[in-house]
């Protein structure tokens, strides 16, 4: 959680440096960059990498040769600029201005509903519309917010695949305080692998998050997937 709440922080102050930089001098060309939620995926032959962007479009990074994040497979946010001097037939390439990996994380074991909340919590919380929170390549990915009494404390997320619900795919997010009750509101961000049943069929899915929100209703976001096939 520490990471989380600290990238966050940073990305906003290089979100501000950059659009200060483009501001400050009109005579001056600067690259305005872009930002992506994307996942990075280690190639083993080689050390090489790709960053996949969205569900039909790989790029590489044209200043980077190894995956800062070894031979594993995680969700990360990246900003970007875009070279000059693609060659037609290559796959595209992004000049990485910097990236931080995103708590990555599988679906937990399914105990039930009253097994769940003994175990992964039943504080309630809040998912962000924002573009950070999207169902794609293999991952939902959350943007979520809540109460902390103590930014230094680790709070616990979980994500259920509710199996014996009469759903498919129905989702449910738990949301563990660790007793760090507040009045501090803050922001996370985790992506989840979503089971293999997920990716079973050819067509688009309809995926159902659920969770416990502040309202004291339970809450519920779908989400248009498109089942990763590789």
């Amino acid at each position: 959680m520490k990471k989380i709440f600290a990238f966050l922080t940073v990305a906003l102050m290089a979100i501000s440096t950059f659009s200060l930089q483009s501001c400050d001098d009109d005579d001056n060309e600067v690259a305005v960059p872009g930002y992506a939620l994307v996942t990075v995926k280690p190639n083993v032959v080689g050390g090489s990498f790709v960053m996949q962007f969205s569900d039909s479009l790989q790029v590489m990074a044209s200043n980077m040769t190894l995956s800062p994040f070894g031979d594993k497979e995680v969700r990360a946010l990246i900003a970007y600029t875009s070279p000059e001097g693609i060659q037609q037939g290559e796959m595209p390439r992004v000049h990485v201005l910097w990236m931080d990996s995103v708590m990555t994380k599988p679906v937990a074991d399914n105990l039930g509903e009253n097994g769940n909340k003994d175990k992964y919590g039943d504080e309630p919380i809040e998912v962000v519309n924002s573009w950070e929170t999207v169902a794609e390549d293999g991952y939902l990915t959350i943007r979520f917010r809540g109460y902390w009494g103590d930014l230094s404390k680790a709070h616990a997320i979980n994500l259920v695949h509710r199996t014996d619900a009469n759903q498919p795919y129905l989702l449910h997010l738990y949301h563990d305080n660790k007793d760090d009750e507040g009045k501090i509101v803050a922001d996370g961000l985790v992506a989840f692998r979503l089971p293999a049943a997920f990716n079973e069929g050819e067509k688009p899915i309809t995926i159902t998050l659920q969770y416990e929100s502040y309202s004291g209703k339970l809450k519920t976001v779908d989400f248009k997937y498109i089942p990763r096939k590789d």
